[in-house]
């Protein structure tokens, strides 16, 4: 572990110039006195390397000197595919690992292509949650992840859409979609990987025993065929609705792609205020009302009638508790447990 930390301490120097005692205890995850101990222990390596006293101080390389020890370790290797990621790679519990591969492959690369790759760094960035979440909180996703490496069994209780199950499951592959992870997992005996949302898993038991993933197993082909086929489920049934102008141009901001295509392939010729008559596809009823009520006043469901008559009856209910505002009988700004 130190002499990792001792490399990575030269690497940060190779790359950076210059940094502080306290800087490069922030980067490392260890206390300044630390750090302290490695620069003696570098020292007595010969490595060329100073420190500055003074506001502008800290430590550097001797100008020109350079490390070749730039190798990647095994397990550098296994996380190198995430070195684009830190965000899911600290989430995994690889983010330390992640961190000395990334100073790695930028200390090892010519400095024109290492200016590029700072360029490129502080251009581009990949942010995966979505905008009103900050992704899953997963207390399970380390273990997760260590199952799937080492195809290790687990014993998981489950919330599910009836209850809590408990199932053990041969984990097969991690996938990041949308800020949220799932673990595509199959049951002994059942020869059908299923996903499974990892923040619903409410317990882990790490099982002795291996299983053997199957080896045809194509974990990117298997879960782009699985989105296909979710999707193809996801709008089983269609609502016939009118639309104001309004309406139109807020489905295009929430509405997902196949909801979106479909009303302006459906919609007919507006009215004398601009509202139109489309088809969109649903999912189930409870999905179309949370959906819809989205839409304010600006959405009428014409069929299924089932859907309207819900709708109607959120409406009369939010008409009750919010008319009396605006009759003037209720002080608008005193809340209603104040209210004798």
């Amino acid at each position: 572990m130190r002499a990792s930390r001792l490399l990575s301490l030269l690497l940060l120097l190779q790359r950076h110039g210059r940094l502080t005692a306290t800087q490069l205890a922030e980067r490392l995850t260890v206390s300044p006195r630390t750090i302290y101990r490695d620069v003696e222990a570098l020292h007595a390596a010969g490595i060329p390397l100073y420190g500055e006293a003074g506001h502008a101080g800290g430590y550097q390389l001797v100008d020109g000197w350079r490390t070749r020890l730039t190798g990647l370790t095994a397990e550098e290797a296994d996380r190198l595919f995430l070195a684009g990621l830190p965000g899911p790679a600290d989430e995994l519990g690889y983010g330390d690992v992640v961190a000395a591969l990334q100073l790695k492959l930028h200390a090892a690369l010519p400095a024109p292509l290492r200016d590029r790759a700072t360029q490129l760094q502080q251009r581009f960035h990949l942010d995966t949650p979505g905008w009103y979440a900050d992704g899953d909180a997963s207390p399970e996703l380390a273990r997760t992840a260590e199952a799937v490496w080492r195809q290790h069994r687990i014993e998981v209780r489950y919330r599910g859409w009836n209850g809590e199950v408990t199932r053990v499951l041969e984990p097969y592959g991690l996938v990041l979609k949308g800020g949220r992870w799932y673990v595509v997992a199959d049951q002994p005996g059942r020869g059908a990987p299923a996903t499974y949302r990892v923040n619903q898993i409410l317990a882990l038991t790490p099982l002795p025993q291996e299983f053997d993933r199957p080896a045809d197993f194509d974990l990117p082909a298997w879960w782009r065929a699985h989105v296909v086929q979710f999707r193809a489920r996801l709008h089983r049934d269609e609502a016939t609705v009118r639309l104001s102008p309004a309406g139109r141009a807020r489905l295009r901001e929430i509405g997902s792609d196949p909801v979106v295509t479909a009303m302006d392939a459906s919609a007919g010729p507006p009215d004398a205020r601009g509202w139109v008559t489309a088809v969109l596809p649903i999912e189930s009823l409870t999905h179309a009302h949370g959906d819809l009520l989205r839409l304010g006043a600006d959405i009428e469901v014409l069929t299924p009638v089932a859907l309207r008559e819900r709708l109607a009856a959120t409406a009369t209910g939010l008409a009750a508790l919010y008319g009396r505002y605006l009759d003037g009988h209720v002080d608008r700004h005193q809340p209603d447990h104040d209210r004798a």
